[in-house]
């Protein structure tokens, strides 16, 4: 009888072990999921400015072209 309670009170341990973990593992799964949704955020925010940049970029380029043009005009070539 005794060894009896002593492996049910094992067991009783190992499962509030279990549940222990799975509880700090229910929470580090919600952290890294707030942190996901986080930098996908950022992510996208960076994408955006990135795009902003690059079509900054192409106006520049354009104008550019459009002074060198000018300027080989003038230049009469």
């Amino acid at each position: 009888m005794f060894e009896q309670t002593s492996i049910t009170n094992s067991l009783v341990d190992k499962v509030e072990d279990l549940l222990s973990k799975y509880k700090d593992l229910k929470e580090q799964n919600e952290t890294l999921r707030q942190e996901l949704v986080s930098v996908k955020g950022q992510n996208e925010a960076k994408d955006t400015q990135i795009n902003n940049l690059q079509d900054e970029i192409r106006l520049r380029d354009m104008e550019n072209e459009e002074i060198f043009d000018k300027i080989e005009e003038v230049l009469g070539k």
